[in-house]
């Protein structure tokens, strides 16, 4: 018999199992993390859940998941920045970004004075006639095609790009050292902004190298002013190192406060051993500036070695119209007895190591020194360098012995410093094993959280997680990226702090790092246990404040 009494407890029960809500169901569910959430504060141990790509809960958390992980109280990190990477061919030839995303970096920021887009006929055939071991067709045009036709491809990490105005310049005016002229200005300035429109985080200038550095101070302010319309940034391989490091860093500064815009310098040096005092007068620059409101930062590589081409120590007149033409004037014969003349080395020939050529009966000399070679060839050093750039028909790879440890040490302690590594990111196998490659490829990121972190104690881990992660990515303009937060996408890294080692050596680059364990990008495992899964979550990321 239903009494009274029973219908009303029937009807509370009902009502109860109506309110209680759902046990929550999630994708991944990893516990028992030692959470560094990018802030640079105190880690602290929890779980966090994952839905679809982002973060769809923090703490202590109930629930079920596809994928459960207990991390066994590791480390848990927002993924890692490369804010300068050279990766824009590597990973049309290999995807899975291995180097680097075997040191936790989740982001490739492309784009150092010259970008992939916009290109001209006249570009994409100097592209492909400068391709070497990674052969590929160019079936896009603007920087945002190419974001686009490599994420379509597959790569595992995500990607985005600044606009170089070395590639503005050679799409309008090529390579001639002369002023613009107000019509080159207006098509440099329209293109620009077609990129900016596209996503792009900003304008970037190279201005050692042809033909970025044929732009005026003045020519960079307006082409800032461009991007600071549309929220990006300007960033700068400044217009010297060394000799004039402080005139170069005062026009980096003239160019954020007269367009308004945020801006970095690249991989901030100072290169020479007469110059390395120099760098204390940059950090007060720097702190000045920022006093007074401007938003001046810089990133690094963490080694006391530079890399770029055997060409930037010719005399600047042979270098005049860009790599072709300085190798038309090698070869040459009624012009190499002045090019001799005229030669003087910034780098002494012993502190050059070749690592990278194109002419495969060149590579034997990789890993010599450019005093070794010339001794093997009964030649000076300076006839040495003319030929070999002239057998290889290229600017020649090498790396630079030029900073010292004690900067590195300076610089990596600053708050307004992120982290890249000015190389490619390459696999340790097949087509890269061709050639050689600074250690920066495979270690420089790693080193923040090993060797300067834990074995030297020059900063705590968290504010070295935070200036890899959400520094950078509010540098950028990036939207909910570099810190773990509920509603943050899930690009995430779990290591051991206490194995993160660089492996990577000056003699033999082609080494992974080791200690990270895991690595997700946009909430999809990339990296299992140390070894790439082969899935190609990565996407072309926008800053957040496209117009």
């Amino acid at each position: 018999m239903v009494t009274k009494e029973n219908l009303l407890l029937l009807l509370s029960l009902l009502l109860l199992a109506s309110c209680s809500a759902p046990t929550p169901s999630y994708d991944t569910l990893i516990t028992n993390a030692m959470i560094y959430d990018g802030s640079g504060e105190t880690p602290y141990l929890g779980s966090i859940a994952i839905k679809g790509d982002t973060i769809a809960a923090l703490g202590d958390i109930e629930g079920t998941a596809e994928n459960i992980l207990d991390a066994q109280g590791k480390a848990l990190a927002p993924g890692f920045i490369n804010v300068l990477s050279w990766a824009n061919v590597s990973l049309i030839e290999d995807g899975r970004s291995l180097s680097d995303l075997k040191q936790g970096v989740t982001l490739e920021v492309m784009g150092e004075g010259r970008s992939m887009g916009p290109l001209n006929d006249d570009m994409k055939a100097e592209m492909k006639a400068d391709q070497s071991d990674i052969k590929y067709d160019i079936n896009w045009t603007t920087l945002g095609e190419y974001l686009q036709f490599m994420e379509r491809k597959g790569v595992s990490t995500n990607i985005t790009s600044f606009v170089g105005n070395g590639t503005l310049r050679q799409h309008v005016i090529g390579y001639e050292n002369r002023p613009a002229s107000p019509a080159e200005m207006e098509a440099m300035k329209k293109l620009l902004a077609t990129a900016m429109k596209e996503g792009a985080v900003g304008l970037s200038s190279s201005l050692l190298y042809a033909p970025s550095r044929y732009a005026d101070t003045q020519e960079l302010i307006e082409l800032a002013k461009v991007a600071a319309e549309y929220g990006g940034i300007y960033i700068s391989h400044i217009r010297d190192e060394g000799d004039q490091l402080l005139e170069s860093v005062e026009e980096l500064i003239t160019i954020a406060r007269e367009a308004n815009i945020p801006a970095e310098i690249y991989h901030l040096k100072a290169s020479g051993q007469h110059n390395w005092h120099k760098l204390d007068s940059v950090f007060l620059m720097i702190e000045a500036a920022r006093e007074e409101g401007l938003q001046i930062t810089a990133d690094m590589y963490t080694y006391p070695a530079s890399s770029t081409g055997l060409h930037t120590q010719l005399p600047e007149w042979v270098r005049e119209g860009g790599v072709d033409a300085a190798l038309e004037r090698l070869a040459d014969p009624a012009q190499r007895a002045k090019v001799l003349q005229d030669i003087h080395f910034f780098h002494p020939p012993q502190n050059i190591l070749l690592v990278g050529f194109k002419n495969p009966d060149l590579r034997q000399y990789q890993g010599k020194r450019l005093n070794e070679v010339a001794e093997e060839w009964g030649k000076s050093a300076e006839e040495t360098m003319i030929d070999l750039m002239v057998q290889d028909q290229s600017r020649i790879q090498v790396v630079y012995f030029s900073m010292s440890e004690e900067n590195i040490r300076k610089k990596i302690v600053q708050p307004w410093m992120s982290f890249c590594s000015d190389a490619g990111s390459y696999a340790a196998e097949g087509i890269f094993l061709a050639s050689s490659t600074h250690p920066r490829a495979y270690g420089s990121f790693i080193r923040v959280l090993g060797k300067y972190s834990r074995d030297e104690g020059l900063f705590p881990l968290e504010e070295g997680i935070r200036r890899l992660s959400a520094l950078p990515a509010e540098n950028l303009h990036l939207d909910r990226r570099g810190k773990i937060l509920p509603g943050y996408f899930a690009d995430l890294v779990l290591f051991d702090p206490e194995k993160t080692q660089d492996k990577a050596t000056f003699e033999a680059p082609h080494q992974y790092a080791e200690g990270i364990e895991n690595v997700w990008v946009n909430g999809q495992l990339v990296l299992h246990q140390g070894e790439a899964t082969g899935t190609f979550p990565g996407r072309y990321l926008k800053r957040k404040s496209t117009n």
